[in-house]
């Protein structure tokens, strides 16, 4: 049933009308080899591919995850947030086969002048409170401890580092030279918006990004199956060895990859799991599928885009508005976080970028 269900309702039509002669087959459709992609492409815009991006042809999926915690490598998160698990309805739309990258957003700054958060000095009433010392460009940087800490207070592995930004990823004395294939970082909400404006495209809303990291498979843990390394492979940049204070890069990288290093989903995605956080449109707040389920009146949600931003609210720091995030970073690991599971959600201030936030964008087909 489940490929079946990765088609939009018409869809559903279509195949009852053309099939009508299989008995059975609108009861429990199973498609003929070929059959579905055929399909999928009915609808697909006219013309090629955009530069650098996939058709994904939209339709009906369960959007959300399960309690893992009781699996192998679950994690210890319940992701409450993720759920009530909902049927949504997505409508086709282009998204990017990567992450933005280092090269393409230096496309980008040079055409505009463009100028990121963590490069502009941050003015003292947009934080109260904040030392003079801290009031400069920069962003924060992931600094493993020396020594094992709790893993209850995430501040004990991030500094603010005066200086860091999506052109000098460490601090001051690196540099993003070499690695231009690596997706850009420190990249706040703003950021990434402008990009995308500048693109001609725009960012994803959350029920789009996990559609489309589903690849059309329904009742899966991650993009690429059901294990999470199949015949002992990593596939996704994630951390291995004892988080925060060492990281084996058994799976080849401490730090972001270059993109499209890993095997892609279905949809010719890559990356979906792992390697940088990306930033969707949509606010954050964690009852945000039951209020959708409630406006809806308890059917298919269609093309949800998140509540308003007046209402997000992040229990863990009240007060603070977030974006949601979305595929977890090269920093996830099944001691901490297992957001690089399909379905899990993250979130962010939409102020602040980081070494493992980064994006990819998306374009309707009107």
């Amino acid at each position: 049933m489940s490929s079946f269900h990765s088609f939009s309702g018409r869809l559903q039509v279509v195949v009852c009308v053309m099939f009508s002669l299989l008995p059975g087959l609108c009861a429990e459709p199973s498609l003929p080899p070929g059959v579905a992609a055929a399909l999928e492409n009915m609808w697909r815009p006219p013309g090629g591919n955009p530069p650098g991006m996939v058709w994904i042809p939209g339709g009906v999926f369960q959007m959300g995850t399960n309690d893992p915690t009781n699996e192998i490598c679950g994690g210890p998160d319940t992701m409450d947030d993720a759920r009530p698990i909902h049927a949504v309805r997505v409508t086709g739309f282009w998204m990017d086969v990567t992450e933005v990258t280092n090269a393409k957003y230096s496309q980008f700054v040079a055409a505009t002048g463009y100028m990121t958060v963590a490069e502009r000095k941050p003015r003292a009433e947009d934080y109260p409170g904040a030392s003079p010392d801290l009031l400069v460009p920069g962003s924060v940087v992931f600094s493993p401890p020396a020594f094992l800490i709790s893993l209850s207070n995430a501040l004990a592995w991030w500094r603010y580092v005066p200086g860091a930004s999506w052109r000098h990823p460490e601090g001051p004395g690196s540099s993003i030279v070499g690695r231009e294939n690596i997706p850009v970082v420190h990249i706040a909400y703003e950021d990434a918006e402008a990009y995308a404006r500048w693109a001609g495209k725009r960012l994803p809303t959350e029920a789009e990004w996990e559609f489309a990291a589903r690849g059309g498979k329904e009742g899966q843990r991650y993009t690429w199956g059901q294990e999470l390394q199949p015949d002992g492979k990593w596939m996704a940049n994630i951390w291995q060895g004892r988080f925060p204070t060492e990281n084996k890069a058994a799976d080849g990288f401490s730090h972001a990859a270059p993109v499209a290093c890993y095997p892609a989903n279905p949809y010719g995605l890559f990356d979906m799991a792992g390697n940088v956080w990306e930033w969707c449109s949509d606010w954050y707040r964690p009852d945000a599928y039951e209020l959708d389920l409630k406006s809806s009146g308890r059917k298919v949600v269609v093309d949800p885009h998140g509540p308003a931003g007046s209402s997000s609210f992040d229990p863990k720091e009240p007060g603070q508005p977030k974006r949601v995030q979305r595929g977890g970073s090269f920093l996830c690991t099944d001691q901490y976080c297992t957001r690089y599971m399909l379905g899990s959600r993250g979130k962010g201030a939409p102020d602040t970028g980081g070494n493992h936030v980064g994006f990819r964008c998306v374009a309707s087909t009107h």
